[in-house]
């Protein structure tokens, strides 16, 4: 029998962070397992129509912060492993897309629920090890945030399906959400294990079939998460995992008539010439594929003279130095009012002196490893270049050290000129760049943030005066697509503030929400006539 209830979800709570404080039974179960993956080297093969595919051409996968020390070996993919999936997610979309919503969804609300508890350590590790991420940035990245995109989005889509229109007398109209026609690409990024987590699942929950192309440097724990979800039951081909060079994925990906649609996490230039490669490619398409991206940022941190000195200083360093500044929504350009300055400053130094930085399986290490050698030399070059600067000054950090890891310490930059260019230009690595202005010229100052950047992440503001909070407001509407006040401009949470900017930051269609689930179904208005007409002459008529 075809099950015929309209069945309900309800509106879920965000996973709870663990603290892993000292003692914890958390803690001791995070460290057993991040010592035991440490200590072991696994084979990762691709995952293509359900069947692992090895190719024999094997890369080491080494910690950012020791990386002379192999974890695993991963088997490069190409072209053809590329058509493989393309091939496998089109064989399984007919399947996929007649099953029952709620079917669908069960895959996901189970996901959640064994990311939770079963693999709650085995993906926190692997961020740990394969990311160099702390304890508490694992935790809140790979445990909560991702189980929240499982929760949040199968709740979302069972709103979005309710959502019809209405009916006249004798007519009976409705929406059918369709999946869109075609396989979706999913293109995700190292810094955030949710992240590579949601790109693929939320386009597939809608009934779409993907094929998922990790970062070389996200496969260790991509690897973890196709475990999960084939536990969960999710069909084969449903979501196809290739390890392949972008150019491989990008020239048979893109030429394919099928092909509708990207989910996209990544940098400015890379999303934009994919654009440009679609645009060029249109012709080819069965249907104008669906564009979703989130890309750079540089995000701000404006303070007004009214604001507390000690929440500015706690917010920018949490701000520009958790996960080594490699959120997109990394605080990297600071506006500080010249009245609070010295505070601020001797503050700041005081606190800067307090952080450690080492590998992530020492709890008390609050900055790790940068993610690899490319990262840690452009991060380098930045830093080298603000200490020959006339018109800027290293205040505190600027040391690096790859002989072990990939470790830059955290660096402030005092700058006279408010277009230098780390105030300008996107680093991705803890590097905050202050400038200090004259109180005086607090909206002038407002007008620099808002015109400085190409780009419209996120952005603070930190006053106590409910009246400069108006006016930053007011005048940074544009400048982020999400904008905090008195907190730092990282750190969103599914279903409370959904993630995405625009500008040259994106296509802002907000993961965590259900504004990013509408993207991935092509609606079907249904006008049912149960009294048709039977002559063609309206009253004007007669």
């Amino acid at each position: 029998m075809t099950p015929n209830g309209f069945f309900q979800l309800a509106m879920p709570a965000n996973e709870p962070v663990k603290s892993y404080a000292p003692g914890s039974a958390e803690r001791e179960a995070l460290l057993d397992t991040y010592k035991k993956m440490y200590s072991e080297q696994i084979e990762i093969p691709m995952t293509i129509g359900g069947q692992e595919v090895r190719t024999g051409q094997l890369k080491d996968i080494a910690p950012p912060h020791d990386h002379k020390h192999v974890i695993g070996r991963y088997h490069l993919g190409g072209k053809a492993e590329v058509t493989a999936a393309i091939e496998a997610a089109l064989a399984a979309k007919p399947a996929w897309e007649a099953m029952a919503w709620h079917d669908r969804a069960a895959v996901f609300m189970k996901a959640a629920d064994l990311l939770a508890y079963k693999y709650r350590y085995v993906l926190n590790a692997a961020t740990m090890l394969a990311q160099s991420k702390n304890v508490f940035q694992a935790e809140i990245d790979s445990a909560c945030e991702l189980t929240d995109f499982f929760r949040f989005n199968t709740y979302y889509m069972s709103q979005l399906y309710k959502d019809q229109p209405a009916s006249s007398a004798t007519v009976w109209n409705r929406t059918n959400y369709r999946p869109l026609e075609g396989f979706v690409f999913a293109l995700t990024p190292f810094n955030f294990t949710a992240i590579a987590g949601n790109l693929p699942t939320a386009p597939a929950m809608m009934g779409n079939t993907v094929v998922w192309k990790v970062s070389n440097t996200q496969v260790y724990s991509a690897h973890f998460l196709m475990k999960l979800l084939q536990e969960a039951g999710l069909p084969d081909g449903v979501i196809n995992l290739v390890f392949v060079s972008g150019k491989d994925a990008g020239e048979v990906i893109f030429a394919h008539p099928g092909f509708a649609g990207i989910h996209f996490t990544g940098s400015t230039a890379v999303f934009q010439e994919i654009w440009k490669t679609i645009g060029n490619n249109i012709h080819r398409y069965r249907s104008y594929p669906r564009i979703v991206g989130e890309t750079g940022g540089k995000d701000f941190f404006v303070v007004h003279p009214s604001a507390a000195v000690k929440p500015v200083v706690a917010n920018l360093i949490r701000g520009s130095f958790e996960y080594q500044g490699q959120k997109c929504s990394a605080a990297s350009r600071a506006y500080v009012p010249e009245s609070l300055w010295p505070a601020v400053k001797q503050l700041l130094l005081d606190e800067m002196k307090t952080i450690k930085v080492g590998a992530p399986d020492d709890p008390s290490n609050f900055v790790n490893a940068v993610i690899d050698r490319a990262a840690f030399q452009n991060i380098a070059t930045y830093i080298d270049y603000c200490k020959q600067a006339k018109d800027a000054e290293i205040i505190t950090g600027g040391q690096y050290d790859d002989r072990q890891g990939y470790f830059i310490t955290p660096t402030v930059v005092v700058t006279t000129n408010p277009h230098f260019k780390t105030m300008e230009e996107e680093i991705f690595g803890p590097v905050i760049t202050i400038y200090v202005y004259k109180d005086a010229d607090w909206n002038a100052t407002l007008d620099l943030v808002n015109t400085t950047s190409a780009y419209a992440l996120t952005g603070c503001v930190f006053a106590q005066s409910r009246a400069a909070i108006a006016e930053a407001s007011a005048k940074l509407m544009h400048a982020a697509g999400n904008f905090y006040i008195n907190d730092k401009p990282t750190g969103a949470v599914v279903g409370q503030q959904p993630f995405g900017g625009s500008r040259a930051s994106g296509t802002n269609d907000k993961a965590g929400s259900l504004l990013n689930l509408t993207r991935w179904v092509s609606p079907q208005t249904i006008k049912e006539t149960f009294v048709p007409a039977d002559d063609y002459r309206y009253p004007f008529l007669t």
